[in-house]
């Protein structure tokens, strides 16, 4: 049977995310470039021939909202299944709650704010050929966007010194032996003594993004998930859980099950022989999972049941990210329109820039390249538009300014305003001569005339919901 795709999309409680999501748009429907960013995963899968989907939305009001959105885009090309799972339910909880529609044998399962055009059928063919217990994804590290671009950067850095993963392969770069993420990267990195006598070097790798895309076989993924309900998070606790006992066998040779805290203190094979030495001087060495099924310590032992956990590394001309931060936000949709312009799915104007139609322009008005102009929007005279995505249906005065900065559906600017680095929600109102730098403004605010923020997240205020 066919791979299923289960499409983890989130709803409206990212925290990071706030006030850019609200109840009428989810984030699996925060535009990039005009479009829902859901619909760059979709379409990626669409394009590898994966179409039996299930999208699992947080929210039964996101869901409903998505799944009206999904009925209407995509109609006779995708066979759709939309679950709604509890705000702030783990990814693993996720997986949980739609484990009994998973029927293939093999799952791949997807985070809802991948932008990329990594093909999931690459990762699904790896997975298949080394009959692994999972694949990952992985990603260059993304670069954040230009110094002149604030929307938080600087915060953000300041508030996230340690943000990367540490990924421990085997020499081959085919096997993932370890992996530690976030606060874990602080601490003293402790690697499995049995991953160490098995391969006997491993190389630390530091530049590499994980992009929550997995494949997982499916009989056991479903063992886990039902045998360790303390898994919650698929990148935290269950990749970090197989990675460990891939090398388990079902019995060790004493007849005790092996421990999962068999820990080495430093990223190093210490006093261990390196085990493949000999055979590397054949040329014909096996990889560390045939070398560990044979046995390590007897002339004929029977052999050993290892899970394989795989990567799929992707070329460094690949673009990978994820729409996880509002600068993440504001720097894929500086991509999308700009170096990226691949995955936009518009064609660009003889300007290098995006200009619907419908849209219309006042005297001594200026579009720059890498900028979008949705359908039916205005602009007054002597407005300067620079990297920028503009929505639809917004009404912009004359003399404004707009920036490195992403502005919503039906946004009213007023004359004179000056907006750089900043992501306006939809129905915002900017009265006359307002001065924006580094914010972002919550869906429906009024900024009243002549007011300056600088580095702020304006909002109203929401009203307590009913339990």
């Amino acid at each position: 049977m066919e791979f299923q795709v289960v499409v983890l999309a989130g709803g409206t409680s990212s925290k990071t995310l706030i006030p850019l999501v609200s109840e009428e748009v989810p984030k699996p429907l925060l535009p990039v470039a005009n479009r829902p960013v859901l619909s760059y995963i979709l379409d990626l899968l669409e394009s590898s021939n994966l179409k039996d989907l299930i999208v699992v939305v947080e929210g039964k009001e996101a869901a409903r909202r998505v799944s009206s959105w999904i009925s209407s885009t995509y109609l006779d090309r995708l066979h759709v299944e939309v679950a709604s799972v509890p705000e702030d339910v783990g990814t693993a909880d996720a997986l949980r709650a739609v484990a009994h529609h998973l029927t293939a044998n093999d799952i791949l399962v997807i985070s809802g704010d991948l932008v990329s055009d990594v093909s999931p059928g690459a990762v699904a063919a790896v997975h298949r050929r080394y009959d692994a217990v999972v694949t990952s994804l992985l990603c260059a590290s993304p670069v954040s966007g230009p110094s002149e671009m604030g929307s938080s950067s600087g915060k953000d850095k300041a508030k996230k010194p340690g943000r990367y993963n540490i990924i421990g392969l085997d020499p081959t770069s085919q096997f993932l032996l370890f992996v530690a993420t976030g606060a874990e990267v602080e601490k003293d990195i402790r690697v499995q003594k049995s991953i160490l006598s098995a391969v006997g070097e491993m190389e630390i790798r530091a530049d590499l993004m994980d992009a929550h895309l997995y494949a997982f076989k499916r009989s056991a993924l479903q063992e886990v998930l039902d045998r360790k309900e303390t898994i919650q998070s698929i990148k935290q606790d269950l990749l970090p859980y197989l990675v460990r006992t891939q090398l388990r066998s079902e019995a060790s040779t004493n007849g005790a099950q092996q421990s999962d805290e068999n820990w080495n203190e430093k990223v190093s094979s210490g006093n261990n022989p390196t085990l493949f030495s000999h055979d590397l001087a054949t040329g014909t060495a096996p990889s560390f999972h045939e070398f560990y099924a044979l046995g390590l310590n007897s002339s004929a032992p029977a052999p050993r049941k290892t899970y394989k956990c795989c990567v799929y590394i992707a070329e460094k001309s690949k673009y990978c990210a994820r729409l996880n931060s509002i600068q993440a936000f504001s720097d894929i949709n500086r991509d999308v329109i700009g170096d990226a312009s691949h995955l936009s799915g518009y064609s660009f104007s003889n300007h290098n820039n995006i200009v619907h139609p419908t849209a219309e322009l006042g005297s001594k008005t200026t579009v720059g390249p890498q900028c979008m102009l949705g359908e039916g929007s205005q602009l007054g005279d002597k407005c300067s538009v620079k990297r920028s995505v503009i929505g639809r249906h917004c009404r912009i005065g004359s003399n404004v300014k707009v920036v490195n900065s992403v502005v919503m559906d039906h946004v009213t600017i007023g004359d004179g305003c000056s907006i750089q680095g900043s992501v306006i929600c939809s129905n915002v109102q900017l009265q006359e001569r307002v001065v924006l730098k580094d914010c972002q403004v919550g869906a429906g605010y009024v900024v009243t005339a002549s007011s300056e923020y600088k580095g702020e997240s304006l909002a109203r205020k929401e009203k307590s919901q009913p339990q």
